[in-house]
């Protein structure tokens, strides 16, 4: 069976983990040194799902801010997104979910994930239970991850490219 591509773009605001959950995922590695993410980044992790060869192109796209909006072109052909954002900022919260959005607009309705990130620092987290729990109620699908420990990142991958092949025959 040949394997199938699919592409993954990693959005969020600045300096919430973007760069390093993919570092994380495909390189098993994680740095404390804060590099930032120029235009995108692009990253490439072979798997298997139910027996089916799967690579995963992952487009790291530079942190969202005013002087650097998120490109419509590094969206198309996208099979799916990551919206990043860093549990210690709550704002970071608000910028995923405007890059939702737009995303959407561009892409049309394809699978996305929330990564709440850097659970290693949860005793420093500004967002609460009340701030995820409408987005849950929107069927968006949350999960907690640290790009520091490992924490939920293997995971929040492998379900991103589940819901991406949809239904296995």
């Amino acid at each position: 069976m040949p394997p199938i591509q699919k592409k993954i773009c990693m959005a969020g605001a600045f300096a919430v983990g973007k760069t390093s959950l993919v570092r994380r995922y495909v390189e098993s590695i994680f740095s404390e040194r804060y590099q930032t993410t120029v235009g995108v980044k692009i990253d490439k992790k072979q798997l298997q799902i139910a027996g089916q060869p799967l690579t995963l192109v992952l487009w790291d796209l530079a942190g969202e801010d005013d002087f650097a909006p998120l490109r419509p072109s590094h969206l198309r052909g996208a099979s799916g997104f990551i919206l990043v954002v860093d549990g210690c900022r709550r704002a970071t919260l608000d910028c995923a979910i405007e890059l939702h959005r737009r995303i959407v607009a561009e892409t049309g309705p394809v699978p996305f994930i929330l990564a709440l990130n850097k659970m290693d620092l949860a005793a420093q987290w500004e967002l609460h239970a009340a701030d995820i729990e409408p987005l849950l109620r929107q069927g968006w699908t949350c999960t907690r991850t640290s790009a520091k420990d490992g924490t939920g990142v293997e995971e929040l991958f492998l379900h991103l490219a589940t819901k991406m092949l949809g239904p296995m025959p």
